[in-house]
């Protein structure tokens, strides 16, 4: 009874929060208590669960009311899923507390506080489900309340910027449903694993890569993939900065995570299923364009959001290179590169809304002198830089060179290349970010930066340095999380 009870926690309690949130959204100070609450006590639950599910692997499961598995409402608490909601948890904490400071009395009466709640536990619902219709609704349950934090200021651009995100998440959960309904029509079962099992002793037919197409175009759009990618960076600049750090850390990751749910846990990518082999050039042109036009794309930008939008997509492109070779070890590099990634980035978007605070200004030519006014900040601001960059000792160092590593093994030298290249462009990118927004002299005068900012990225710079510094522990989690998915969850 205690077990599945944790394995729905990390997913009941930010949705009880959000509605205590809402309740006192006429007390900001209340309701600014309530969220911090929630997502302390989430980061605790979140870590018994993950060493339940380490203690004892795959034992853990709920099916809401009773009703058979592939009907009701399905919990797994398996890998990759049960890490990624403690990754989840700790991002969530970072934004809660930076939040102190740069969400105000206006924006939380607006409802900032229950939206980000409810965001999270559709964000860990995606986590936790095995079944491919629960995962649907999870992810438009994130979607309603991402559109209410992108347009919390009720401004022309945010109106604007949530038309077209949500223009793009309908077409996009058009496909996957479509998707979805071909996948029980084919196999009888919505649950993963056991469509998993079907589809393996079966040949495949034109049913099963029509449902497999509409599923890799659904979620590559929920993802930013090329060539879907050009409505994020157009989309996030507009949101609040906090609620910005929490999609760049953990909106497209879980879209990258619904990839590997279907073709690593349900089409056998990775475990050399014969359908699979077909998938795997298309996944590796999607991975190479993905990483070289959104970095080339963040190279020309000076606005620090749209610069680090483009980053983000491109990230997700080194995940797709994990899954294009098809084997155990690539779907565990693309697993490791999501832990990396998902802790940088938010980690990115806090600093840049920091910058702004001290400057005034998104655009990185009018900003600088924070290595002078603000060193503290110069200091923890370089540990994401330089891990997305991937220099080490830091954690996107070994999340590169795992990709590469793995690329060159299992016989897609071109595809490591393509990463290397990629790799070389991020340093030029984060090079320059860096360099303008501390080192040179601002045009204006640099105010201090809040503290709860720098507490909050001190959270997140300080596990970047824990993988940096100890990368086989991550890598086992990976391994496992890639055994777990190669055998349905």
């Amino acid at each position: 009874m205690f077990d599945a009870g944790l394995v729905v926690a990390p997913v009941l309690l930010p949705f009880l929060g959000a509605a205590i949130a809402l309740s006192l959204r006429a007390r900001p100070a209340a309701a600014t208590a309530c969220g911090l609450a929630t997502v302390s006590l989430l980061a605790v639950l979140s870590t018994l669960l993950f060493l339940q599910a380490q203690a004892r692997p795959g034992a853990i499961r709920n099916v809401f009311g009773g009703w058979p598995q592939g009907i009701g409402i399905s919990f797994s608490a398996s890998m990759p899923g049960v890490a990624f909601v403690l990754v989840t948890a700790l991002v969530t904490l970072a934004v809660s507390i930076y939040a102190l400071a740069d969400i105000g009395p206006r924006r939380r009466r607006a409802g900032y506080d229950a939206m980000m709640l409810a965001m999270v536990g559709a964000v860990n619902g995606a986590f936790l489900t095995d079944d491919l219709f629960n995962l649907y609704v999870w992810f438009e349950l994130a979607l309603i309340a991402a559109l209410g934090l992108l347009t919390l200021d009720r401004r022309a651009p945010q109106i604007d910027a949530a038309i077209r995100y949500a223009a793009f998440a309908m077409l996009a959960a058009t496909l996957i449903l479509v998707g979805v309904g071909m996948v029980y029509g084919i196999t009888g079962t919505l649950h993963i694993g056991s469509a998993a099992k079907v589809l393996a002793n079966q040949p495949p037919g034109f049913a099963t890569a029509l449902a497999a197409a509409l599923l890799l175009g659904g979620f590559a759009l929920k993802s930013g993939l090329a060539p879907f990618h050009l409505w994020l960076p157009t989309s996030y600049h507009t949101a609040p900065i906090s609620a910005l750090a929490a999609f760049a850390g953990l909106l497209t990751k879980m879209g990258f995570f619904a990839l590997l749910l279907i073709f690593a846990g349900m089409f056998g990518v990775g475990r050399g299923a014969p359908g699979a082999a077909q998938l795997v050039p298309l996944f590796g042109a999607i991975a190479a364009m993905t990483m070289l036009l959104c970095v080339a794309g963040a190279l020309a930008q000076t606005d620090m959001r749209r610069l680090l939008a483009y980053h983000v997509i491109a990230q997700v492109g080194y995940m797709m290179a994990g899954l294009a070779l098809a084997t155990r070890e690539g779907v565990a590099a693309s697993v490791f590169y999501m832990f990396h990634s998902i802790i940088v980035q938010a980690n990115l978007f806090l600093g840049a809304g920091l910058i702004r605070h001290a400057t005034g200004s998104w655009d990185l030519t009018r900003t600088g002198s924070m290595v002078r006014r603000e060193p503290q900040f110069a200091i923890l601001f370089a540990v994401p830089v330089l891990s997305l960059a991937g220099i080490p000792p830091f954690s996107g160092f070994w999340a590169k060179l795992i990709v590469i590593r793995e690329s060159l093994a299992g016989g897609s030298a071109w595809l490591g290349g393509v990463a290397l290249l990629a790799g070389f462009m991020t340093i030029l990118s984060m090079a320059s970010f860096w360099s303008d927004a501390c080192w040179k002299s601002a045009p204006g005068a640099v105010r201090r930066i809040p503290r709860s900012g720098l507490v909050a990225m001190g959270l997140l710079s300080s596990a970047t340095v824990a993988i940096g510094l100890a990368p086989q522990w991550l890598w086992g989690i990976a391994l496992q999380s890639a055994q777990s998915l190669e055998a349905g969850l």
